[in-house]
């Protein structure tokens, strides 16, 4: 099996579309909590599903149980938490969601993961891909 992850900020909307186009990948996973704001530009949740659907030929899934708590994201981002301490409570929910039973490995296989991070590092998506990974033993990742 195989997963993409993808951050759309600090990419035009070429770069964006034209790393999209990799062979087998067959569908946008959105994991943001918030994929309608006006800061995400060409990334907004409507406009997204339009251009995958037009550049690409790809589909468009916005999977919510994947994204952090409101709650956690603010703790983090606006009060300056630490990554750490982030990525251990992200790691937690996850398993209290119990995403590798309740994700389909028929739409995690061939998706990408798409969030705002520009790159993979301190960002949940590629957090997702790993702990996914861990429980299906069977998954690659690529971060494009």
């Amino acid at each position: 099996m195989m997963v993409f992850t993808i951050g759309f900020t600090k990419k035009t909307a070429e770069q964006f579309f034209t790393r999209l186009k990799q062979p087998g990948l067959l569908r946008l996973i959105d994991v943001r909590l918030n994929n309608v704001s006006q800061l995400a530009g060409f990334a907004k949740r409507d406009d997204l599903r339009f251009f995958l659907q037009h550049i690409c030929g790809i589909d468009y899934i916005h999977a919510p149980a994947l994204a952090p708590t409101k709650d956690l994201l603010n703790e983090y981002k606006k009060n300056g938490g630490d990554w750490a301490s982030y990525e251990r409570k992200f790691l937690n929910l996850m398993t209290e969601r119990r995403i590798e039973k309740n994700m389909l490995t028929t739409v995690i296989d061939g998706g990408c993961l798409l969030c705002s991070e520009a790159t993979p590092e301190h960002c949940h998506r590629r957090l997702v891909a790993e702990y996914l990974r861990d429980q299906w033993h069977d998954l690659e990742i690529k971060h494009l």
